[in-house]
């Protein structure tokens, strides 16, 4: 007679009811109603019973863990033991249902109750698992609540109303800094230009969630109509979000002509600009924008830690943001090459052309690319505004004071000593480096605009920070890993802070030993 080790025999009874569940599908899988039925019916029905099975088999799982459970000493953070034990349940909402968790809970008079099998499954103190909380991350990020509520209804077990989905949004999101701030980012190996860019996007808010100076000035305002609101009455409605973005620009040398297509060669065929490479995009809601702009330069260092490559800063020319670029830049020591985004400065041309010719017309369009050249080949902002006053001299009587305004206007922008001396495009151009705002503009249209500028929107600054920084992880392509750390400081805080040093006793759920049986 010898002995050898067998599997051990899993409790049966947890398991009935799934194998029960099993055989009922195979028994309809082969019945005539299923074979005869059309294959969208079988697939519907599968879907539906196929989630009931997996409720089953993560039910039966969790009560074999609470039979396994064994009482153990357990003492908590405040260096008190948790004498007293017994037995206790909790539900849990999974993905494909309701289940119930048994265990055991640890309590001693006048301390809150520890629970180490919780902290070994790392459940969340909410109804709601990991799961479904993963699937609202995603999702959100995307949809509206409503959209997401009807999404979670249609493909899983769980049943989830709005307002659950917005407090889990703020709960996914709660560890957005810590993950961007410890994560480690190794120095990218080449000596392309970094560029960073930020701009500001305007959100509707609830009234009480304006910034104060433009909740006053709401106050004050009054409309007209009582049911909607006339052009010129929809200020004061927004807080703006600061747009960030950060990412590796490979040199791409033109000319002039390249950039003003009037003026391009037809027999020459068209380069194809080089993609962003790297791009992470961020936007905030709650923060100031120097905060932001802080934070994308501790980006930007993470990723060239030496200061080896040139950094490029694209702006709007916004004092207040070029000052908090300027401070921030010398804080960390970085020698950065800022350029005036592009397309601001041919708006301001076009709103001259505008006024000089009536409208934009053909010879408003010839004239403002003769503008464009002249300042893509070197030309000053002064310059171009002298050219500008040279035509409106000459039209002098057939502009009226809107047309002098209008004029006025964007030759004071051109001849701003703080713009004129970012407009330096004939080196830029040279030199390889972008010269227009394309990706922040196109961040704070899919970042912002697309999700936050639904109709009929209105935000929290609470919820809109939520939103934003799950996109901003979704955009970026940082959801997997951003979640991998979320869970796990989800445990940290949870659970492991609630142990003396931080240790869960181990002794709570004991491995399953194989049996030893006789084998003749």
């Amino acid at each position: 007679m010898s002995t050898a080790y067998a599997e051990q025999i899993v409790p049966e009874q947890h398991f009935l009811r799934a194998r029960g569940k099993l055989s009922e599908m195979e028994t309809y899988l082969r019945s005539p109603d299923a074979l005869t039925a059309e294959h969208n019916e079988v697939e519907g029905w599968l879907d539906q019973q196929g989630r009931e099975l997996m409720r089953l088999l993560l039910d039966a799982h969790f009560a074999l863990r609470g039979c396994a459970e064994r009482r153990i000493t357990v003492v908590a953070e405040d260096g008190v033991e948790r004498g007293e034990v017994r037995g206790t349940a909790r539900q849990l909402e999974s993905r494909f249902g309701t289940v119930s968790v048994p265990r055991l809970s640890y309590h001693t008079t006048g301390r809150p109750g520890l629970r180490p099998l919780d902290a070994l499954s790392n459940l969340p103190p909410e109804l709601f698992s990991h799961g479904v909380q993963w699937m609202v991350a995603k999702e959100v990020a995307q949809s509206s609540f409503d959209e997401v509520t009807a999404r979670i209804r249609d493909y899983t077990g769980a049943v989830i109303a709005k307002r659950q989905v917005e407090e889990l949004t703020s709960r996914a999101a709660c560890d957005f800094d810590a993950f961007y701030s410890t994560r480690t980012v190794d120095a990218e190996k080449t000596n392309d230009p970094l560029v960073l860019t930020t701009d500001g996007k305007g959100i509707v808010m609830l009234h009480e969630h304006l910034r104060e100076g433009t909740r006053r000035r709401a106050e004050q305002s009054q409309n007209k109509l009582s049911t909607r609101l006339n052009p010129g009455e929809k200020s004061n409605r927004k807080r703006m979000a600061q747009v960030a973005s950060v990412y590796t620009a490979p040199p791409f040398p033109r000319e002039a002509a390249d950039v003003v297509h009037s003026q391009r060669d037809k027999k020459v065929v068209e380069k194809r600009r080089p993609r962003p490479v790297n791009k992470r995009v961020w936007a905030s809601v709650e923060k100031d924008p120097q905060p932001l702009i802080r934070t994308m330069f501790e980006e930007a260092v993470r990723r060239d830690p030496e200061r080896r490559r040139r950094w490029v800063v694209l702006v709007d020319g916004d004092p207040k943001q070029l000052a908090a670029v300027r401070r921030e830049a010398a804080r960390i020591g970085a020698k950065v090459t800022i350029i005036l985004d592009f397309i601001h400065v041919l708006e301001r041309i076009w709103d001259a052309a505008r006024a000089l010719f009536g409208g934009s017309t053909p010879e408003a369009e010839s004239w403002v690319a003769d503008r464009l050249l002249a300042l893509l080949d070197g030309a000053s902002g002064g310059e171009i505004a002298r050219r500008i006053r040279w035509w409106a001299k000459r039209r002098r009587s057939s502009l009226d004071a809107a047309r002098h305004k209008a004029i006025a206007k964007a030759c004071g922008y051109l001849v701003d000593r703080t713009r004129t001396r970012l407009m330096r495009y004939a080196e830029a151009l040279r030199d390889g480096l972008p010269i227009a705002t394309g990706v922040i503009e196109g961040a704070c249209r899919y970042l912002v605009k697309d999700r936050m500028g639904r109709t009929g929107a209105r935000w929290s600054v609470h919820g809109a920070e939520a939103v934003l920084r799950l996109r901003a992880i979704w955009a970026s392509g940082d959801l997997e890993q951003y979640w991998r750390f979320h869970l796990a400081a989800e445990k940290q805080r949870n659970h492991l802070t609630h142990y003396a040093g931080a240790v869960v006793p181990i002794g709570a759920l004991p491995a399953l030993r194989p049996k030893l049986r006789l084998v003749k």
